[in-house]
């Protein structure tokens, strides 16, 4: 096992490839939490439920109409698309993230002293498949 650099990674919204402007990417997955103590105990006693998770992808701006982030993002707000994401890059066997997402929110930020900026932020919906990439 080694390590992996970041500047191989894959991420596209929609069908849209975005790896092209983007500089981060950021994949949560979480599990909600109940609480199961019974009279007796001195601890809390945990048991896992649903899964839940989400995701953000930030990069530098750039203003091609049509493929850019602002042209593929903004549109599908609200929405629910498809995610994927593989933190090594393209290539058979190696792991791949592919979900529906819920598009919640996409920001851009202009500092007067550096580049502008975009993230989008997105919530998984339903169950991630993890399988490898088979080419």
């Amino acid at each position: 096992m080694g390590f992996i650099h970041g500047k191989v990674t894959f991420v596209s919204l929609d069908g849209d490839d975005l790896s092209g402007f983007g500089t981060s990417c950021e994949f949560t997955r979480s599990a909600d939490s109940h609480d199961v103590t019974t009279f007796g105990k001195d601890s809390h006693v945990k048991q896992g439920g649903l899964f839940d998770g989400s995701a953000t992808i930030e990069g530098i701006y750039d203003n091609t109409e049509s493929t850019g982030p602002r042209g593929v993002i903004e549109p599908l707000i609200g929405t629910n698309v498809e995610l994927v994401h593989q933190p090594e890059g393209a290539g058979a066997g190696l792991p791949q993230d592919v979900c529906d997402v819920l598009v919640q929110e996409y920001t851009e930020s202009s500092p007067v002293a550096d580049m502008v900026t975009w993230s989008v932020s997105l919530e998984l919906s339903d169950d991630v498949d993890t399988t490898a990439q088979s080419a």
